[in-house]
């Protein structure tokens, strides 16, 4: 039987009990952050269209702030603790959402205020959760594993859209933040059943200091020819996206441009992202080989 990863199949990882577990929980929780997100643009609809892009900004923002850091987090503490933690933070951030809309005390500095802390715990989970795919899958399943995260993420971006307007419209626009926090707590429990095996923990005087570390990863970027076009791939949707989608304030016509740009850029990114993040997907797992 061959087992290189050009013989194997593409939804060879899903066979690995935990991978599936963790796999159908990241698209429950990828579905309930786009549903979230028509309810909360929905919700500021009325009070002007910078508003409305500012939304995206405040979830788009932190992945852009904050990736290195949370790279360096993810390499010095124990992975699957800082995903739990992370998750139970979006699931309490997600409640208040919920909460507030339903008794009516959402504001938009509210929403934007929240809309950035959970922006800001899906940077922190980002490179943890891409640092146990090899505790989860034999090393020549990689890059399915890889392949198989991109389909999950656009597959939900095609689907949590429609389900939140569906949801607007059925039941109310704190059900879409409540559907959020609900998703949060399905990945929860994966991440309970979970049996890591115990990790050896590094003595002190070889545990690498945050800042050293930071340092580190910035050497690395820069002088690693694949990561740093990686790099600038990242810097670029994460930039990009934060600053194309918050509208210029000095001109309203300006303003209706950009939020028009800003839909029809939400629509391209599904298409785009597919490609891109497969390609690096693919260059990123060629390296491991």
């Amino acid at each position: 039987m061959a087992s290189s990863s050009s013989t194997t199949s593409p939804w060879a990882p899903l066979a690995a009990g935990t991978f599936r577990a963790l796999w159908l929980a990241q698209f429950a929780s990828n579905v309930g952050t786009w549903v979230q997100s028509v309810g909360a643009q929905w919700l500021v609809l009325d009070h002007g269209p910078t508003v409305v892009a500012l939304v995206q900004t405040a979830s788009t923002l932190p992945a852009f702030m904050f990736a290195l850091p949370a790279g360096v987090l993810a390499d010095l503490a124990d992975r699957k603790r800082l995903l739990v933690w992370a998750q139970l933070f979006m699931t309490v951030v997600a409640a208040l959402l919920a909460v507030a809309t339903f008794t009516g005390g959402m504001t938009p500095g509210l929403l934007l205020t929240l809309t950035f802390l959970l922006g800001c715990g899906s940077a922190l989970v980002g490179p943890a959760w891409q640092a146990i795919q090899p505790e989860l899958v034999p090393r020549e399943q990689l890059k399915q594993a890889s392949a198989l995260g991109a389909v999950n993420m656009n597959i939900a971006r095609a689907v949590g859209p429609a389900l939140g307007g569906l949801l607007v419209s059925v039941a109310g626009i704190g059900w879409t933040f409540a559907l959020n926090a609900v998703s949060f707590v399905v990945i929860l429990v994966a991440l309970q059943l979970w049996r890591r095996p115990p990790q050896a923990r590094p003595n002190e005087t070889e545990r690498e200091h945050t800042v050293a570390a930071v340092r580190a990863g910035v050497r690395y970027l820069r002088n690693a020819p694949g990561i740093r076009y990686l790099g600038r791939y990242w810097s670029f949707l994460c930039g990009g996206t934060t600053f194309v989608d918050a509208p210029p304030i000095t001109n309203h016509y300006h303003v209706q441009v950009t939020i028009v740009s800003a839909r029809r850029n939400r629509r391209l990114t599904s298409r785009d992202n597919l490609s891109a993040r497969t390609n690096s997907c693919r260059y990123r797992t060629k390296q491991l080989e």
